[in-house]
C-alpha cells in the first residue's frame, strides 16, 4: 500500500504566488497591488481577525484569479456555523497555520518546534446562505487619506521632502520623499494615494533599524538580502494600504527586482513566508505606535 504523499503547504502557497506574479509580470501588476475597492486584508468569517503574513498574499492572489471581492474566508465548518453552505464542487484555497509540537533531539532532549500545517478555506463567493452585514458608515469619521496622514504622523519618523527619489537612509535614520505635488495619479490611484503608498514602503524600511525590528536578512538570504528587503517593504506597504483603505500600485523603479523575487521563490519555497512574516512584524510595530 502506497503511503499518502504529504501536502507541502510551503510549496503550494509559493507556487500560487509565483503563478500570480507571472500572470501580471507583463504589466508589472503583482498580487499585492490593490485598488481601494479591494484593498482590505482578507478576514476570517469566524474570528473576524485579518489574516497575516503570507496568507494575505496567497488569498489576494486567489481572489484575483477567481474574481472574489468580499475578502471573507472560512473553513467548511466555519461557514456552516455561520449558517452558510459551501457549494458542491467548489475548490478550496489553502492558508498556513503553525502548530507547536514536542520533539526529541539527538541527545534525547525534549524541545518544541513550530510546524506549518495547511487549512483549506473558502471565499464568501463560494457559499450559499450567507448574508453580509450592512457596513456601519459611522465606524470611522476619517477618510482613508486622513487616516493615512495620521498613521504616518504618529510613527514619529523623520521625513524630509525634496528631490526626485524616495528612499530610507539608515546612516541618518531618515526617510526622503519627493514633495507631495510631485506625485501623479492614474485611472486607479490618486496622487495622494501614490504619495502614501510610497511613504508606507519607506516606513517599512525604517522599521528595519536596529532600534526597532532589527531586521537582519543577510544570514537568511545571503547575496539576495537587498532584494528580499525590497520584497518586505513591498508587502509591508501593501498591508498598510489595505488597512487604511488606499490603493497600492507598482513603482516602476521596483520592476528591476521582479526577476530576483521569482528566482528567490523558485529556489526557496519558504522565502515568501519569511518576507511576509517580516512585513507583518513591521506593520505590527508601526501600528503599535498609533496609540489608543
Amino acid at each position: 500500500m502506497m503511503k499518502a504523499q504529504h501536502f507541502d503547504i510551503h510549496q503550494s502557497i509559493t507556487d500560487t504566488i509565483i503563478v500570480a506574479i507571472e500572470r501580471g509580470a507583463g504589466e508589472f501588476q503583482l498580487p499585492w497591488h490593490r485598488s481601494a475597492g479591494s484593498a482590505m486584508r482578507p478576514t476570517n468569517i469566524d474570528s473576524k481577525k485579518r489574516y497575516r503574513g503570507v496568507n494575505v498574499v496567497a488569498l489576494w492572489a486567489i481572489s484575483d484569479q477567481h474574481g472574489y471581492s468580499s475578502g471573507l474566508w472560512g473553513t467548511y465548518r466555519q461557514w456552516a456555523e455561520a449558517g452558510a453552505q459551501v457549494r458542491k464542487g467548489e475548490k478550496a484555497a489553502y492558508v498556513a497555520f503553525y502548530k507547536e509540537i514536542a520533539v526529541t533531539d539527538e541527545e534525547d532532549r525534549r524541545e518544541t518546534r513550530l510546524i506549518a500545517r495547511a487549512s483549506p478555506v473558502f471565499a464568501a463567493e463560494q457559499v450559499d446562505g450567507y448574508a453580509a452585514p450592512t457596513p456601519d458608515a459611522t465606524t470611522s469619521p476619517m477618510t482613508p487619506i486622513e487616516q493615512a496622514e495620521a498613521f504616518v504622523s504618529h510613527t514619529g519618523a523623520v521625513i524630509q521632502h525634496g528631490g526626485d527619489r524616495a528612499f530610507y537612509r539608515p546612516a541618518t535614520d531618515q526617510i526622503a520623499l519627493p514633495v507631495r505635488e510631485a506625485f501623479v495619479g492614474t485611472p486607479t490611484i490618486s496622487p495622494a494615494e501614490a504619495y502614501y503608498a510610497t511613504a508606507f514602503h519607506e516606513l517599512t524600511h525604517w522599521t528595519g533599524h536596529e532600534s526597532r525590528c532589527n531586521r537582519q536578512l543577510g544570514k537568511r538570504f545571503g547575496d539576495a538580502a537587498y532584494a528580499a528587503e525590497e520584497l518586505v517593504a513591498e508587502l509591508g506597504a501593501a498591508f498598510l494600504c489595505a488597512d487604511v483603505g488606499v490603493s497600492a500600485e507598482p513603482r516602476l523603479d521596483h520592476a528591476q527586482y521582479l526577476d530576483h523575487w521569482l528566482r528567490l521563490m523558485r529556489a526557496d519555497k519558504r522565502a515568501i513566508f519569511t518576507a511576509a512574516a517580516k512585513a507583518s512584524e513591521a506593520v505590527a510595530y508601526l501600528t503599535a505606535l498609533q496609540g489608543g
